[in-house]
Protein backbone atom coordinates (compact mmCIF):
# COMPACT_ATOMS: atom_id res chain seq x y z
CA UNK A 1 0.00 0.00 0.00
CA UNK A 2 1.40 3.36 -0.75
CA UNK A 3 1.58 6.42 1.18
CA UNK A 4 -1.65 8.57 1.45
CA UNK A 5 -0.14 11.30 0.45
CA UNK A 6 -1.87 14.36 -1.68
CA UNK A 7 0.61 13.94 -4.83
CA UNK A 8 -0.39 10.26 -4.86
CA UNK A 9 -4.09 11.00 -3.80
CA UNK A 10 -4.21 13.46 -6.84
CA UNK A 11 -2.40 10.78 -9.28
CA UNK A 12 -5.31 8.67 -8.78
CA UNK A 13 -7.91 10.79 -8.99
CA UNK A 14 -6.39 11.54 -12.37
CA UNK A 15 -5.96 8.56 -13.23
CA UNK A 16 -9.63 7.71 -12.38
CA UNK A 17 -10.95 10.67 -14.52
CA UNK A 18 -8.76 9.09 -17.50
CA UNK A 19 -10.59 6.00 -16.97
CA UNK A 20 -13.95 7.68 -16.86
CA UNK A 21 -13.62 8.55 -20.50
CA UNK A 22 -11.75 5.63 -21.78
CA UNK A 23 -13.98 3.93 -24.87
CA UNK A 24 -12.09 1.25 -24.78
CA UNK A 25 -12.53 -1.98 -22.71
CA UNK A 26 -9.30 -3.68 -22.99
CA UNK A 27 -7.34 -0.06 -21.73
CA UNK A 28 -10.28 0.14 -19.35
CA UNK A 29 -9.64 -2.45 -17.56
CA UNK A 30 -5.78 -2.47 -17.98
CA UNK A 31 -5.94 0.78 -15.91
CA UNK A 32 -8.78 -0.01 -13.55
CA UNK A 33 -5.95 -2.89 -12.61
CA UNK A 34 -3.59 -0.40 -11.96
CA UNK A 35 -5.73 1.88 -9.91
CA UNK A 36 -7.04 -1.14 -7.67
CA UNK A 37 -3.45 -2.26 -6.74
CA UNK A 38 -2.20 1.63 -6.23
CA UNK A 39 0.53 0.81 -8.26
CA UNK A 40 1.56 4.13 -7.69
CA UNK A 41 5.05 4.08 -10.02
CA UNK A 42 3.42 2.47 -13.41
CA UNK A 43 0.47 5.27 -13.16
CA UNK A 44 3.51 7.69 -12.27
CA UNK A 45 4.71 6.26 -15.82
CA UNK A 46 1.71 6.52 -17.53
CA UNK A 47 0.48 10.21 -16.31
CA UNK A 48 3.65 11.80 -16.64
CA UNK A 49 2.75 14.21 -19.21
CA UNK A 50 1.35 13.14 -22.80
CA UNK A 51 2.62 11.51 -25.45
CA UNK A 52 3.52 14.87 -27.73
CA UNK A 53 2.29 15.54 -30.77
CA UNK A 54 4.92 16.60 -33.85
CA UNK A 55 5.90 16.30 -37.00
CA UNK A 56 6.13 12.88 -36.62
CA UNK A 57 2.55 12.77 -35.63
CA UNK A 58 2.54 10.35 -32.67
CA UNK A 59 4.08 7.04 -32.24
CA UNK A 60 4.47 5.13 -28.36
CA UNK A 61 3.47 1.98 -26.66
CA UNK A 62 0.16 0.78 -26.72
CA UNK A 63 -1.54 1.03 -23.31
CA UNK A 64 -3.78 3.02 -21.23
CA UNK A 65 -2.75 6.63 -19.87
CA UNK A 66 -1.73 9.97 -21.59
CA UNK A 67 1.78 8.86 -22.00
CA UNK A 68 0.51 5.57 -23.97
CA UNK A 69 -0.90 5.28 -27.71
CA UNK A 70 -4.61 4.36 -26.92
CA UNK A 71 -8.06 5.09 -28.50
CA UNK A 72 -8.15 7.99 -26.00
CA UNK A 73 -4.92 9.41 -27.32
CA UNK A 74 -5.99 9.05 -30.83
CA UNK A 75 -9.44 10.44 -30.55
CA UNK A 76 -7.86 13.84 -28.90
CA UNK A 77 -5.25 13.65 -31.93
CA UNK A 78 -7.83 13.68 -34.38
CA UNK A 79 -10.00 16.09 -32.88
CA UNK A 80 -7.41 18.35 -32.62
CA UNK A 81 -6.17 17.80 -36.15
CA UNK A 82 -9.99 18.34 -37.47
CA UNK A 83 -9.98 20.93 -35.62
CA UNK A 84 -7.02 22.48 -37.14
CA UNK A 85 -8.10 21.92 -40.60
CA UNK A 86 -11.31 23.85 -40.08
CA UNK A 87 -9.28 26.94 -38.45
CA UNK A 88 -7.16 26.63 -42.07
CA UNK A 89 -10.75 26.98 -44.20
CA UNK A 90 -11.48 23.15 -44.79
CA UNK A 91 -15.09 23.42 -43.21
CA UNK A 92 -16.00 20.18 -45.75
CA UNK A 93 -12.57 18.70 -46.94
CA UNK A 94 -12.07 15.60 -47.06
CA UNK A 95 -9.42 13.63 -44.95
CA UNK A 96 -8.43 10.03 -46.28
CA UNK A 97 -7.50 7.65 -43.41
CA UNK A 98 -4.94 4.75 -44.13
CA UNK A 99 -3.65 1.83 -41.50
CA UNK A 100 -1.17 -0.84 -41.24
CA UNK A 101 -1.73 -4.47 -39.71
CA UNK A 102 -0.48 -3.96 -36.26
CA UNK A 103 -2.61 -4.15 -33.14
CA UNK A 104 -5.29 -0.89 -32.50
CA UNK A 105 -4.47 0.15 -36.23
CA UNK A 106 -8.17 -0.56 -37.43
CA UNK A 107 -9.93 0.92 -34.39
CA UNK A 108 -7.54 3.92 -34.59
CA UNK A 109 -8.54 4.60 -38.54
CA UNK A 110 -12.29 3.97 -37.28
CA UNK A 111 -12.18 6.43 -34.68
CA UNK A 112 -10.37 8.87 -36.39
CA UNK A 113 -13.28 8.63 -39.12
CA UNK A 114 -15.51 9.10 -36.94
CA UNK A 115 -13.91 12.49 -35.05
CA UNK A 116 -13.76 13.61 -38.47
CA UNK A 117 -17.49 13.21 -39.59
CA UNK A 118 -18.63 14.10 -36.25
CA UNK A 119 -16.16 17.85 -37.14
CA UNK A 120 -18.40 17.92 -40.68
CA UNK A 121 -15.65 16.88 -42.24
CA UNK A 122 -15.66 13.84 -44.87
CA UNK A 123 -13.44 10.92 -44.01
CA UNK A 124 -12.63 8.17 -46.04
CA UNK A 125 -10.98 5.29 -44.84
CA UNK A 126 -8.54 2.79 -47.23
CA UNK A 127 -10.25 -0.86 -47.92
CA UNK A 128 -7.96 -2.87 -45.42
CA UNK A 129 -4.29 -2.36 -44.34
CA UNK A 130 -2.05 -1.33 -47.29
CA UNK A 131 1.44 0.29 -47.22
CA UNK A 132 1.78 3.64 -46.53
CA UNK A 133 2.49 5.31 -49.63
CA UNK A 134 -0.76 4.12 -51.21
CA UNK A 135 -2.33 6.44 -48.61
CA UNK A 136 0.45 9.09 -49.62
CA UNK A 137 -0.73 8.55 -53.25
CA UNK A 138 -4.77 8.87 -52.27
CA UNK A 139 -4.17 12.34 -50.69
CA UNK A 140 -3.26 14.39 -54.08
CA UNK A 141 -5.33 11.47 -56.25
CA UNK A 142 -8.81 12.21 -54.30
CA UNK A 143 -7.80 16.18 -53.76
CA UNK A 144 -8.06 15.32 -49.92
CA UNK A 145 -7.41 17.91 -47.53
CA UNK A 146 -5.62 15.89 -45.23
CA UNK A 147 -4.51 12.23 -44.77
CA UNK A 148 -3.60 10.14 -41.54
CA UNK A 149 -1.84 7.08 -41.48
CA UNK A 150 -2.14 4.49 -38.50
CA UNK A 151 1.39 2.58 -38.12
CA UNK A 152 4.29 2.53 -36.19
CA UNK A 153 6.67 1.31 -39.54
CA UNK A 154 9.04 -0.59 -37.99
CA UNK A 155 9.06 -0.26 -34.51
CA UNK A 156 8.70 -3.09 -32.21
CA UNK A 157 5.38 -4.99 -31.66
CA UNK A 158 4.20 -3.23 -28.75
CA UNK A 159 4.27 0.29 -30.23
CA UNK A 160 1.67 1.86 -32.80
CA UNK A 161 1.48 5.77 -34.54
CA UNK A 162 0.08 8.35 -35.93
CA UNK A 163 1.58 10.00 -39.17
CA UNK A 164 -0.23 13.43 -40.45
CA UNK A 165 -0.27 14.64 -44.21
CA UNK A 166 -1.65 17.79 -45.89
CA UNK A 167 -2.92 18.34 -48.83
CA UNK A 168 -0.02 18.40 -50.79
CA UNK A 169 0.88 14.70 -49.99
CA UNK A 170 3.84 15.27 -47.91
CA UNK A 171 3.97 14.70 -43.71
CA UNK A 172 3.49 17.77 -41.55
CA UNK A 173 6.25 20.18 -40.84
CA UNK A 174 6.58 23.03 -38.40
CA UNK A 175 4.87 25.54 -37.90
CA UNK A 176 1.62 22.68 -38.46
CA UNK A 177 2.63 20.04 -35.81
CA UNK A 178 2.59 22.99 -33.03
CA UNK A 179 -0.81 24.67 -34.14
CA UNK A 180 -2.24 20.97 -34.20
CA UNK A 181 -0.69 20.39 -30.80
CA UNK A 182 -2.05 23.59 -29.55
CA UNK A 183 -5.64 22.37 -30.79
CA UNK A 184 -5.21 18.73 -29.27
CA UNK A 185 -4.37 20.70 -25.80
CA UNK A 186 -7.37 22.77 -26.08
CA UNK A 187 -10.05 19.65 -25.54
CA UNK A 188 -10.80 19.41 -22.27
CA UNK A 189 -12.36 16.54 -22.46
CA UNK A 190 -13.79 13.05 -24.74
CA UNK A 191 -17.28 14.32 -24.16
CA UNK A 192 -17.06 16.51 -25.84
CA UNK A 193 -15.99 15.08 -29.58
CA UNK A 194 -18.74 13.88 -30.94
CA UNK A 195 -18.67 10.71 -33.05
CA UNK A 196 -21.23 9.47 -35.04
CA UNK A 197 -21.25 5.46 -35.50
CA UNK A 198 -21.53 6.15 -39.45
CA UNK A 199 -21.15 8.82 -42.00
CA UNK A 200 -17.88 7.75 -43.63
CA UNK A 201 -16.69 6.31 -47.09
CA UNK A 202 -15.29 2.92 -46.75
CA UNK A 203 -12.75 3.37 -50.42
CA UNK A 204 -13.35 0.38 -53.09
CA UNK A 205 -10.17 -0.79 -54.92
CA UNK A 206 -10.43 2.23 -56.95
CA UNK A 207 -7.63 3.91 -55.22
CA UNK A 208 -4.98 0.73 -55.44
CA UNK A 209 -5.87 0.20 -59.10
CA UNK A 210 -5.05 4.18 -59.59
CA UNK A 211 -1.87 3.84 -56.96
CA UNK A 212 -0.80 0.21 -58.86
CA UNK A 213 -1.28 2.04 -62.32
CA UNK A 214 1.31 4.65 -61.56
CA UNK A 215 4.08 2.50 -60.16
CA UNK A 216 4.28 1.36 -64.45
CA UNK A 217 5.20 5.04 -64.83
CA UNK A 218 8.29 4.99 -62.65
CA UNK A 219 9.87 2.15 -65.29
CA UNK A 220 11.49 2.96 -68.54
CA UNK A 221 9.07 1.23 -71.55
CA UNK A 222 10.56 -1.10 -73.20
CA UNK A 223 13.14 -2.08 -70.35
CA UNK A 224 14.24 -5.49 -69.55
CA UNK A 225 11.96 -6.97 -66.64
CA UNK A 226 13.99 -10.12 -66.25
CA UNK A 227 15.41 -10.29 -62.86
CA UNK A 228 14.48 -13.00 -60.44
CA UNK A 229 13.95 -11.68 -56.69
CA UNK A 230 13.44 -13.20 -53.22
CA UNK A 231 10.86 -10.96 -51.29
CA UNK A 232 10.10 -10.29 -47.45
CA UNK A 233 7.19 -8.30 -46.30
CA UNK A 234 8.60 -8.69 -42.91
CA UNK A 235 5.04 -9.80 -41.63
CA UNK A 236 3.35 -6.51 -43.07
CA UNK A 237 1.10 -5.71 -45.70
CA UNK A 238 3.18 -5.33 -48.38
CA UNK A 239 3.09 -8.41 -49.96
CA UNK A 240 -0.27 -8.06 -52.07
CA UNK A 241 0.56 -4.72 -53.25
CA UNK A 242 4.12 -5.34 -54.13
CA UNK A 243 3.32 -8.55 -55.82
CA UNK A 244 0.54 -6.53 -58.40
CA UNK A 245 2.91 -3.99 -59.15
CA UNK A 246 5.17 -6.63 -59.74
CA UNK A 247 2.76 -8.48 -62.44
CA UNK A 248 1.60 -5.43 -63.93
CA UNK A 249 5.72 -4.81 -64.69
CA UNK A 250 6.24 -8.09 -66.26
CA UNK A 251 8.88 -9.21 -63.62
CA UNK A 252 9.25 -12.60 -62.77
CA UNK A 253 6.74 -13.56 -59.76
CA UNK A 254 8.85 -12.53 -56.15
CA UNK A 255 10.13 -15.98 -54.15
CA UNK A 256 7.96 -15.17 -51.15
CA UNK A 257 9.73 -15.56 -47.73
CA UNK A 258 6.39 -17.80 -46.91
CA UNK A 259 7.14 -17.49 -42.52
CA UNK A 260 7.28 -13.18 -43.20
CA UNK A 261 4.55 -12.91 -45.74
CA UNK A 262 1.73 -12.63 -44.41
CA UNK A 263 0.62 -9.70 -41.56
CA UNK A 264 1.42 -10.59 -37.95
CA UNK A 265 1.38 -7.59 -35.61
CA UNK A 266 3.70 -9.59 -33.06
CA UNK A 267 6.48 -10.05 -35.82
CA UNK A 268 7.18 -13.68 -34.12
CA UNK A 269 10.53 -14.31 -36.54
CA UNK A 270 12.17 -10.61 -36.04
CA UNK A 271 13.41 -8.97 -32.73
CA UNK A 272 12.66 -5.86 -34.30
CA UNK A 273 10.85 -5.72 -37.67
CA UNK A 274 13.15 -3.49 -39.12
CA UNK A 275 15.49 -4.81 -42.69
CA UNK A 276 18.90 -3.05 -40.96
CA UNK A 277 18.74 -4.79 -37.34
CA UNK A 278 20.69 -8.06 -37.50
CA UNK A 279 18.87 -11.02 -38.13
CA UNK A 280 16.18 -9.93 -39.44
CA UNK A 281 17.07 -10.90 -42.95
CA UNK A 282 18.57 -14.44 -41.95
CA UNK A 283 14.67 -16.24 -43.43
CA UNK A 284 15.78 -14.04 -46.49
CA UNK A 285 18.73 -14.98 -47.28
CA UNK A 286 17.93 -18.65 -46.71
CA UNK A 287 15.11 -18.71 -48.66
CA UNK A 288 17.38 -17.33 -51.38
CA UNK A 289 19.37 -19.83 -50.39
CA UNK A 290 17.35 -22.76 -51.31
CA UNK A 291 15.75 -20.80 -54.49
CA UNK A 292 16.49 -22.64 -57.90
CA UNK A 293 17.30 -20.75 -60.21
CA UNK A 294 19.42 -18.09 -57.65
CA UNK A 295 17.58 -14.81 -57.54
CA UNK A 296 19.77 -12.20 -58.70
CA UNK A 297 18.41 -9.83 -55.71
CA UNK A 298 16.73 -10.48 -52.23
CA UNK A 299 14.45 -7.56 -51.45
CA UNK A 300 12.24 -6.34 -48.42
CA UNK A 301 10.09 -4.48 -47.39
CA UNK A 302 9.78 -2.85 -43.68
CA UNK A 303 5.95 -3.54 -42.20
CA UNK A 304 3.92 -0.23 -43.79
CA UNK A 305 6.13 -0.71 -47.48
CA UNK A 306 7.30 2.76 -47.19
CA UNK A 307 10.80 1.87 -46.73
CA UNK A 308 12.92 -0.97 -48.71
CA UNK A 309 16.00 -2.90 -48.33
CA UNK A 310 17.98 -5.18 -51.26
CA UNK A 311 21.06 -7.39 -50.44
CA UNK A 312 23.27 -9.06 -53.50
CA UNK A 313 25.05 -12.39 -53.59
CA UNK A 314 29.10 -11.77 -52.87
CA UNK A 315 30.24 -14.99 -53.58
CA UNK A 316 29.24 -19.12 -54.78
CA UNK A 317 28.58 -20.11 -51.39
CA UNK A 318 24.58 -20.24 -50.30
CA UNK A 319 25.49 -18.13 -47.56
CA UNK A 320 27.44 -15.53 -49.51
CA UNK A 321 24.47 -13.00 -49.47
CA UNK A 322 25.26 -8.89 -48.30
CA UNK A 323 22.55 -6.20 -47.01
CA UNK A 324 22.88 -3.41 -49.32
CA UNK A 325 23.33 -0.19 -47.16
CA UNK A 326 20.80 2.17 -47.65
CA UNK A 327 23.54 5.28 -48.94
CA UNK A 328 24.23 2.11 -51.31
CA UNK A 329 20.75 1.75 -52.71
CA UNK A 330 20.49 5.61 -52.61
CA UNK A 331 23.39 5.71 -55.15
CA UNK A 332 22.31 2.89 -57.25
CA UNK A 333 18.78 4.25 -57.87
CA UNK A 334 20.64 7.75 -58.85
CA UNK A 335 23.01 6.26 -60.98
CA UNK A 336 20.00 4.39 -62.52
CA UNK A 337 18.11 7.02 -63.34
CA UNK A 338 20.65 9.63 -64.65
CA UNK A 339 21.84 7.38 -66.89
CA UNK A 340 18.14 7.16 -68.07
CA UNK A 341 18.23 10.85 -68.26
CA UNK A 342 16.11 12.02 -64.97
CA UNK A 343 16.01 15.47 -64.92
CA UNK A 344 14.91 17.83 -61.74
CA UNK A 345 16.45 18.20 -58.76
CA UNK A 346 18.62 15.50 -56.31
CA UNK A 347 18.08 15.82 -52.90
CA UNK A 348 18.65 13.90 -49.63
CA UNK A 349 18.79 14.01 -45.69
CA UNK A 350 22.05 15.49 -44.31
CA UNK A 351 22.71 12.28 -42.56
CA UNK A 352 22.96 10.61 -46.35
CA UNK A 353 26.04 9.85 -48.10
CA UNK A 354 27.47 12.79 -49.87
CA UNK A 355 27.55 10.98 -52.81
CA UNK A 356 24.32 11.75 -53.95
CA UNK A 357 25.76 15.24 -54.09
CA UNK A 358 29.04 14.29 -56.31
CA UNK A 359 26.45 11.99 -59.04
CA UNK A 360 24.25 14.64 -59.76
CA UNK A 361 26.99 17.64 -59.54
CA UNK A 362 28.84 15.21 -62.59
CA UNK A 363 25.52 14.80 -64.27
CA UNK A 364 24.51 18.33 -64.24
CA UNK A 365 21.82 18.15 -61.84
CA UNK A 366 20.54 20.13 -59.06
CA UNK A 367 20.69 18.73 -55.61
CA UNK A 368 19.56 19.91 -51.99
CA UNK A 369 20.42 18.72 -48.62
CA UNK A 370 17.53 19.09 -45.85
CA UNK A 371 17.10 18.26 -42.41
CA UNK A 372 16.54 14.10 -41.54
CA UNK A 373 12.86 13.29 -42.53
CA UNK A 374 11.01 12.64 -45.76
CA UNK A 375 8.54 15.45 -44.70
CA UNK A 376 11.62 17.66 -45.46
CA UNK A 377 12.88 16.04 -48.67
CA UNK A 378 9.44 15.96 -50.20
CA UNK A 379 9.10 19.39 -50.29
CA UNK A 380 12.50 20.25 -52.66
CA UNK A 381 11.68 22.55 -55.37
CA UNK A 382 11.77 20.51 -58.72
CA UNK A 383 12.04 17.18 -56.62
CA UNK A 384 13.06 14.24 -59.34
CA UNK A 385 14.91 11.66 -56.79
CA UNK A 386 14.97 11.79 -52.38
CA UNK A 387 16.44 9.18 -50.51
CA UNK A 388 17.50 8.89 -46.76
CA UNK A 389 19.93 6.35 -45.90
CA UNK A 390 17.37 4.55 -43.34
CA UNK A 391 16.18 2.96 -46.49
CA UNK A 392 13.45 5.23 -47.62
CA UNK A 393 13.19 6.39 -51.27
CA UNK A 394 11.10 8.52 -53.70
CA UNK A 395 11.78 7.69 -57.19
CA UNK A 396 8.08 8.95 -58.45
CA UNK A 397 7.69 12.47 -56.48
CA UNK A 398 4.70 13.16 -58.45
CA UNK A 399 2.93 10.42 -57.72
CA UNK A 400 3.73 9.73 -54.10
CA UNK A 401 5.93 12.65 -52.01
CA UNK A 402 7.19 10.42 -49.55
CA UNK A 403 8.89 7.34 -49.57
CA UNK A 404 7.77 4.46 -51.23
CA UNK A 405 8.99 0.72 -50.79
CA UNK A 406 6.91 -0.24 -53.99
CA UNK A 407 8.14 1.97 -56.64
CA UNK A 408 11.57 1.56 -55.20
CA UNK A 409 11.72 -2.61 -54.98
CA UNK A 410 10.33 -1.64 -59.16
CA UNK A 411 13.27 0.41 -60.11
CA UNK A 412 15.98 -1.90 -58.46
CA UNK A 413 14.49 -5.06 -60.16
CA UNK A 414 14.37 -2.61 -63.63
CA UNK A 415 18.65 -1.88 -62.44
CA UNK A 416 18.83 -5.27 -61.92
CA UNK A 417 17.69 -6.78 -65.07
CA UNK A 418 19.64 -4.06 -67.02
CA UNK A 419 23.11 -5.36 -65.60
CA UNK A 420 21.64 -8.77 -65.54
CA UNK A 421 21.64 -8.53 -69.50
CA UNK A 422 25.82 -6.61 -69.15
CA UNK A 423 26.47 -10.07 -67.32
CA UNK A 424 27.23 -6.98 -64.36
CA UNK A 425 25.51 -6.55 -60.40
CA UNK A 426 24.97 -4.03 -58.19
CA UNK A 427 28.50 -4.47 -56.60
CA UNK A 428 30.36 -3.78 -60.54
CA UNK A 429 27.69 -0.44 -60.31
CA UNK A 430 29.29 0.32 -57.06
CA UNK A 431 32.74 -0.21 -57.77
CA UNK A 432 32.15 2.25 -61.12
CA UNK A 433 30.43 5.46 -58.75
CA UNK A 434 33.95 4.68 -56.54
CA UNK A 435 36.13 5.15 -59.39
CA UNK A 436 34.68 8.49 -60.16
CA UNK A 437 33.42 9.86 -57.36
CA UNK A 438 35.90 8.08 -54.75
CA UNK A 439 34.88 5.42 -52.14
CA UNK A 440 32.18 6.99 -50.17
CA UNK A 441 31.92 4.42 -47.04
CA UNK A 442 29.17 4.82 -44.36
CA UNK A 443 28.46 3.12 -41.00
CA UNK A 444 26.30 4.35 -37.86
CA UNK A 445 26.39 3.98 -33.94
CA UNK A 446 23.05 3.64 -33.01
CA UNK A 447 22.78 3.12 -29.14
CA UNK A 448 19.14 2.25 -27.59
CA UNK A 449 18.18 3.30 -24.07
CA UNK A 450 15.95 2.51 -21.43
CA UNK A 451 16.50 6.20 -19.99
CA UNK A 452 16.00 9.13 -22.01
CA UNK A 453 18.26 11.31 -20.29
CA UNK A 454 21.41 9.46 -21.20
CA UNK A 455 20.98 10.68 -24.76
CA UNK A 456 20.60 14.26 -23.33
CA UNK A 457 23.65 13.74 -21.30
CA UNK A 458 25.52 12.54 -24.29
CA UNK A 459 24.72 15.12 -26.70
CA UNK A 460 25.51 17.58 -23.35
CA UNK A 461 28.66 16.37 -23.20
CA UNK A 462 29.69 16.72 -26.79
CA UNK A 463 28.49 20.31 -26.73
CA UNK A 464 30.51 21.25 -23.57
CA UNK A 465 33.65 19.20 -24.99
CA UNK A 466 33.08 18.70 -28.61
CA UNK A 467 35.92 16.39 -29.91
CA UNK A 468 39.64 17.71 -31.68
CA UNK A 469 40.10 14.74 -33.78
CA UNK A 470 38.57 11.23 -34.45
CA UNK A 471 40.04 7.83 -35.72
CA UNK A 472 43.41 11.08 -35.71
CA UNK A 473 41.90 12.80 -38.45
CA UNK A 474 41.60 16.59 -37.26
CA UNK A 475 37.65 17.89 -36.58
CA UNK A 476 38.31 21.07 -38.81
CA UNK A 477 34.76 22.30 -38.43
CA UNK A 478 32.39 21.51 -35.52
CA UNK A 479 28.41 23.08 -35.91
CA UNK A 480 25.61 22.59 -33.42
CA UNK A 481 22.13 22.50 -35.70
CA UNK A 482 20.38 23.70 -33.18
CA UNK A 483 21.44 26.98 -34.16
CA UNK A 484 20.81 26.33 -37.89
CA UNK A 485 22.95 27.04 -40.73
CA UNK A 486 22.45 28.71 -44.17
CA UNK A 487 20.31 26.38 -45.82
CA UNK A 488 18.97 24.52 -43.29
CA UNK A 489 16.72 25.62 -40.06
CA UNK A 490 17.27 24.17 -36.55
CA UNK A 491 17.37 20.68 -35.15
CA UNK A 492 18.75 18.98 -32.27
CA UNK A 493 21.78 17.92 -33.40
CA UNK A 494 25.61 17.97 -33.91
CA UNK A 495 27.98 17.48 -37.51
CA UNK A 496 31.54 17.24 -37.42
CA UNK A 497 33.67 18.04 -40.77
CA UNK A 498 37.02 15.95 -40.99
CA UNK A 499 39.61 15.78 -43.36
CA UNK A 500 38.05 12.90 -45.66
CA UNK A 501 35.15 12.15 -43.20
CA UNK A 502 31.56 13.47 -41.86
CA UNK A 503 29.96 12.65 -38.57
CA UNK A 504 26.29 14.00 -37.25
CA UNK A 505 24.79 12.88 -33.82
CA UNK A 506 21.45 13.33 -33.16
CA UNK A 507 18.25 11.74 -31.25
CA UNK A 508 15.77 9.56 -33.15
CA UNK A 509 12.83 11.75 -33.95
CA UNK A 510 10.81 7.88 -33.81
CA UNK A 511 13.06 5.83 -31.09
CA UNK A 512 14.53 5.83 -28.09
CA UNK A 513 17.91 5.93 -29.75
CA UNK A 514 21.28 7.86 -29.86
CA UNK A 515 22.23 7.82 -33.58
CA UNK A 516 25.31 9.12 -35.02
CA UNK A 517 26.04 9.07 -38.87
CA UNK A 518 29.46 8.66 -39.93
CA UNK A 519 31.22 8.91 -43.52
CA UNK A 520 34.59 8.68 -44.97
CA UNK A 521 35.69 9.61 -48.29
CA UNK A 522 38.54 7.58 -50.21
CA UNK A 523 40.46 8.28 -53.32
CA UNK A 524 40.60 5.45 -55.80
CA UNK A 525 43.26 5.33 -58.49
CA UNK A 526 41.92 2.42 -60.27
CA UNK A 527 40.21 -0.72 -59.73
CA UNK A 528 43.06 -2.76 -58.25
CA UNK A 529 43.24 -0.39 -55.56
CA UNK A 530 39.41 -0.77 -54.42
CA UNK A 531 40.24 -3.24 -51.86
CA UNK A 532 42.77 -1.54 -50.24
CA UNK A 533 40.36 1.51 -50.29
CA UNK A 534 37.53 -0.64 -48.77
CA UNK A 535 39.94 -2.01 -45.68
CA UNK A 536 41.09 1.93 -45.06
CA UNK A 537 37.59 3.35 -45.18
CA UNK A 538 36.65 -0.02 -42.76
CA UNK A 539 39.48 0.83 -40.41
CA UNK A 540 38.53 4.36 -40.45
CA UNK A 541 34.86 3.91 -39.59
CA UNK A 542 35.75 1.84 -36.90
CA UNK A 543 38.29 4.31 -35.06
CA UNK A 544 35.90 7.28 -35.63
CA UNK A 545 32.68 4.67 -33.93
CA UNK A 546 35.14 4.10 -30.78
CA UNK A 547 36.36 7.77 -30.41
CA UNK A 548 33.35 9.20 -30.96
CA UNK A 549 31.69 6.61 -28.20
CA UNK A 550 34.11 7.46 -25.48
CA UNK A 551 34.01 10.97 -26.44
CA UNK A 552 30.08 11.08 -25.90
CA UNK A 553 30.60 8.78 -23.02
CA UNK A 554 28.41 6.16 -24.43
Amino acid sequence: MQDDTPATAELIAQARSWLAEDPDPETREELGKLIDAEDIPELRARFAGTLQFGTAGLRGELGAGPMRMNRSVVIRAAAGLAAYLKGKGETDGLVVIGYDARHKSADFARDTAAVMTGAGLRAAVLPRPLPTPVLAFAIRHLGAAAGVEVTASHNPPRDNGYKVYLGDGSQIVPPADAEIAAEIDAIASLHDVPRPESGWETLDEAVLEAYLARTDAVLSPGSPRTARAVYTAMHGVGKDTLLAAFARAGFPEPVLVTEQAEPDPDFPTVAFPNPEEPGAMDLAFATAARTTPAPDLVIANDPDADRCAAAVKTGPGDADWRMLRGDEVGALLAAHLVKRGAQGTFAESIVSSSLLGRIAEHAGLPYEETLTGFKWIARVDGLRYGYEEALGYCVDPEGVRDKDGITAALLLAELASELKEEGRTFLDLLDDLALRHGLHATDQLSVRVEDLSLIADAMRRLREQPPTELAGLPVSKAEDLTRGTETLPPTDGLRYTLDGARVIVRPSGTEPKLKCYLEVVVPVADRAALPEARTRATDLLAAIKRDLSAAAGI
